[in-house]
């Protein structure tokens, strides 16, 4: 059988490598060096940012759309949603008690720990039965279209933390086909600036696969 269209695939997969980058980076991270404290604040912060911005989309569009076809389909996730956001701006804050301080640097890496577990179950939730509801009472084409409407909704910096996390981590046709669909819908300095971005982040076997398949 023909694939179903994902909403979730490619932007959990950015997500769950960020996630994990970012739980190491804070797990070894020196409390007494401000260099490196201030460089993994940002990409602790960043983190926050990407996955509120992501709980806001799929409340306003995906959870709309769930809940107009079947109503109450997206309660428990919605819950979880609500503690997301709790827990997002307690991790803002953690992280601006870290510098200098043992302890909390120990704090903000076990509750970031527990953020990312809780995350990794929720993301497993949506993909089968949020999707398994999207499925049935969408076509791809309207799954397609509610991506727009999220996409519609990022800007700039955002897409390029997503894409800065998304694409690495696809496996090679996911990546090439995602590229093959910007190319011919964005303009040609939009996909260059793309490709720019991901070759550092490719290993030389997934720069050839990539370069192969877009006929490069």
């Amino acid at each position: 059988m023909q694939p179903r269209h994902d909403l979730y695939a490619f932007i959990h997969k950015g997500l769950r490598a960020f996630m994990a980058h970012t739980l190491v980076r804070v797990g070894r991270m020196d409390p007494h060096d401000p260099a490196e404290v201030a460089e993994v604040s940002a990409e602790v912060r960043a983190l926050m940012d990407i996955c509120a911005g992501h709980v806001e989309h799929e409340n306003t569009v995906v959870h709309r759309a769930m809940e107009a076809r079947r109503p109450g389909s997206s309660q428990g996730i919605a819950d979880d949603h609500v503690a997301h956001a709790r827990t997002i701006g307690d991790l803002r804050a953690m992280v601006d008690a870290v510098p200098g301080d043992d302890a909390a640097a120990r704090a903000l890496y076990r509750a970031l720990n527990a953020f990312v577990a809780h995350n990794l179950e929720h993301m497993a939730v949506e993909e089968s039965e949020h999707n398994a509801v999207l499925w049935e009472t969408h076509s791809d084409e309207e799954l397609r279209a509610l991506e727009h409407e999220i996409h519609a909704g990022i800007t700039p910096g955002q897409m390029q933390v997503g894409l800065r996390w998304m694409l690495p981590h696809m496996n090679p046709g996911e990546r090439a086909a995602m590229l093959r669909g910007m190319r011919q819908g964005a303009p040609a300095e939009v996909f260059e600036g793309v490709l720019g971005l991901v070759r550092p982040l490719l290993g030389g076997r997934d720069w050839r696969k990539l370069t192969l398949a877009l006929g490069l």
